[in-house]
Formats: C-alpha cells, sequence, structure tokens
C-alpha cells in the first residue's frame, strides 16, 4: 500500500514536473478539456479560466482552447481588402417588389466569457470558428428576413435603414444569444441595385425631391401672396378710414358753416322783421293827422330857404294880383283846416 501511494506521488510530481504554462490576455479566458484523468471525469471543464492570468497544466492529458471575449466586427462587404472575406462578401437578397439588391453589413458581437465551455462543445474552438460556424450564417440568414421587407426605394431612405437595423440586430440577439453570442450593434452599409435599375431609382429620387421643391416653392409663393394680399388690406383699410375721417371733417365744416349761415339768415330775417314792423308803425303813425303834420313839416324842410312863386289860377295877370291879400287868406285858410285856394 506504502509503495502504491509512493508511485502515485512520483507520478504526481513527475506530471507539476512536466506541466506548461498557459497566459490569457485581458480580453480572453481559457477552456480546458480533460483527455485522461486518474481521479475524477474527462471532459470539457464547465467553468472558464478568467483573462489575465497563467495556468500549468500537463500537456499530454489536457487541452487548451482560448476565446477572444473582446468585441469583434464582421464585415460583409464588397471589396477583398475591407471584408472577412474575399471578393464580394456583401448580403444579397431581393427586395419587397422583387428587385434584387447587395448591401454591405457590418455586426459588432463577442463572446459571452460563462458560455465558452458550451460554446467549445457544441460549436468551435475559437472565435474564428465561433464567427464562421454560428454567428455569420444566423446573421445572413436573419438579416435577409428583415431587410426583404423594405421596398426598393426606402433604402434610399436613412432612417428607414436605421431602424430595420435595430431591428435586425434584435432580431439576431434573440438566436444568438442563448447560444453564447451578444449582439451589440447592426450596421448597414452602402446598397446595390441592378445598375439599370439603379439608374430608375436615382431618376424617381430626384423627381421627387424636384416635386417637392416645387412643391416648396408654390407653398412660399402662396404665403408670400397671402402676405401681399394683408397688407394691401391694410393699405386699402388705412385709406378707407381716411377718407372716412376726411368726410366726417368735412361734414363738421359743413354743419359748422350751415349752422353759421343759418344763424346769419335769422338773424337778417330777425331785423328784416323788425324794419318791417317798425315800417308798419310808422306807416300807421302816418296814416293819421300826425301823419299829415309830419308830411308838411317835412314839405317845409324842404322848402326852406327856397323861392317861392305863386302863378295865379285862370289866366289871371301877376301885375296886377295883391299878394298881400292871398297870403292873408292862405293863413286864414290853414287856421280854419282847409286847403288853401289855388290861383
Amino acid at each position: 500500500m506504502k509503495t502504491l501511494q509512493l508511485i502515485a506521488q512520483l507520478g504526481a510530481l513527475g506530471l507539476l514536473a512536466g506541466c506548461v504554462p498557459h497566459s490569457l490576455e485581458s480580453t480572453e479566458v481559457g477552456v480546458r478539456t480533460v483527455r485522461f484523468a486518474l481521479v475524477g471525469s474527462t471532459g470539457v471543464v464547465a467553468e472558464a479560466y478568467p483573462a489575465g492570468q497563467t495556468y500549468f497544466f500537463p500537456p499530454v492529458i489536457n487541452s487548451w482552447a482560448v476565446f477572444d471575449v473582446g468585441l469583434q466586427n464582421m464585415a460583409m462587404t464588397r471589396s477583398a481588402d475591407t471584408g472577412a472575406r474575399a471578393g464580394d462578401d456583401s448580403l444579397r437578397f431581393k427586395t419587397a417588389d422583387g428587385n434584387d439588391i447587395s448591401v454591405e453589413v457590418t455586426i459588432a458581437w463577442r463572446v459571452d466569457p460563462a458560455k465558452t465551455p458550451y460554446l467549445l462543445q457544441f460549436v468551435g474552438g475559437s472565435t474564428r470558428e465561433i464567427e464562421e460556424r454560428l454567428v455569420r450564417p444566423v446573421a445572413r440568414t436573419v438579416l435577409r428576413d428583415v431587410l426583404n421587407e423594405l421596398r426598393s426605394e426606402q433604402f434610399y431612405d436613412a432612417d428607414m435603414r436605421f431602424k430595420k437595423a435595430d431591428q435586425a440586430k434584435d432580431a439576431c440577439a434573440h438566436y444568438l444569444a442563448p447560444e453564447g453570442v451578444v449582439i451589440d450593434q447592426v450596421l448597414l452599409g452602402e446598397h446595390a441595385f441592378n445598375p439599370a435599375y439603379e439608374q430608375v431609382i436615382k431618376d424617381k429620387t430626384v423627381a421627387e425631391q424636384e416635386a417637392a421643391r416645387l412643391r416648396s416653392e408654390s407653398e412660399a409663393a402662396a404665403e408670400q401672396m397671402k402676405r401681399e394680399l394683408e397688407v394691401a388690406k391694410g393699405e386699402v383699410n388705412q385709406k378707407i378710414e381716411t377718407a372716412k375721417g376726411e368726410a366726417a371733417k368735412a361734414q363738421l365744416e359743413a354743419d359748422a358753416s350751415y349752422f353759421q349761415r343759418d344763424r346769419e339768415a335769422q338773424a337778417l330775417l330777425a331785423e328784416a322783421r323788425s324794419r318791417t314792423e317798425g315800417l308798419k308803425a310808422q306807416a300807421k303813425a302816418l296814416a293819421g293827422s300826425g301823419g299829415h303834420n309830419m308830411v308838411k313839416l317835412k314839405l317845409a324842410e324842404a322848402l326852406a330857404g327856397k323861392p317861392i312863386l305863386f302863378i295865379p289860377a285862370g289866366g289871371g295877370d301877376l301885375r296886377t294880383t295883391n299878394m298881400n291879400d292871398l297870403l292873408s287868406r292862405y293863413s286864414a285858410m290853414q287856421a280854419m283846416g282847409q286847403s288853401a285856394p289855388t290861383q
């Protein structure tokens, strides 16, 4: 019994002496597979070895797989210099309206460190193998299913492409996350149609842009006309209000002039009436005895200082007329209220 223990210890020391170091970088994790075991089971160890450390294992009875768990960019392009594969590796499919199209796609993905033992058992022994055997086929299938829902002209709509890229990311994550692959982003690059159809699409896009420009100019012109119409209405309303003001002013001036003329006419009428009444009163006064006396007075005033020549009536001779007697008789008749005899 002691001999067996010694042999086992010596064997263990020999194995330790033959161990090989395995160092991991900051973005790498390791998975060990036990091929032969004196004690315990064989197969893939269920837990991955964390990054940034060095581990020692015997090289014969153990195998070691390293996975890069940092961010990976799988570029599927038309260029042999930039894509993951040489030649045209763009995604080819048909649009919803039946046109052939190729789209360049870049998928940002990474390995889930906790899933590396599972990936080693069922997918591959490196990050490159996981990309080729799992990420690439699933992503291209899902992307075709999502992108062929777009019509041809919608690929020229940046917002629609971004929306579909997010939808493709979610769909890829749905299928790959349970397998140990994390999808961080899906980027859609340049797309290409059949050259003849692409020219039709470009012409249609240019025509739509021109139509939009014309609509915009038409709407701008209509708005300008509305503004000019409002300005014209304002000017007309201002002129109308000015004319109304002038008319009101003229009406006030006319009313004032009419009022003044009416007062003047009333004054003249009152003056005329007063004069008429005065003349009526004077005429009435003159119609009586006082009137005769006033007439005589006025006649006397008119004859005052004037020479009076009496001519006898009946052809008498002035040379034989007795003037003193005649004046005496005239005075007597005046005193009696009789008219003087005419000679």
